[in-house]
């Protein structure tokens, strides 16, 4: 037994025991002493691992098409707010409060260009 279970086990060492396992259900004369290694509760344990393994790989797609669709929503909101803003500078002036109620700063809070000195 390992020493902390908690951790992954290395996917090639996962192939490893899954062609063991292939190999080994050819044994026909294998009859262990102990029925926790017997041949159905082996294949009961690899059954879960692979009903595991699938629900983990539905989970992964479900959380990557969650995520694609969350950023989707953010990019479509995002540029819908681009618009609005767009709108309120059109409707209400550059310079007027209702741009800066949206976090924009007002033209008139813009410093203005300072003229270069010319240098001798």
């Amino acid at each position: 037994m390992a020493k902390n279970q908690n951790k992954r086990l290395a996917p090639a060492l996962i192939q490893a025991d899954l062609d063991a396992y292939t190999a080994w259900l050819g044994i026909s004369t294998y009859a262990p002493a102990n029925a926790a290694y017997a041949k159905t509760a082996v294949t009961a344990k690899y059954t879960a691992l692979k009903t595991a393994q699938d629900a983990e790989l539905a989970a992964q797609v479900a959380l990557a098409t969650a995520r694609d669709a969350a950023t989707a929503a953010e990019w479509d909101f995002y540029n819908t707010l681009l618009g609005v803003k767009e709108q309120v500078i059109a409707q209400f002036g550059k310079s007027s409060d209702q741009v800066q109620s949206l976090g924009l700063k007002k033209k008139s809070e813009y410093k203005a260009p300072a003229r270069r000195a010319k240098s001798a």
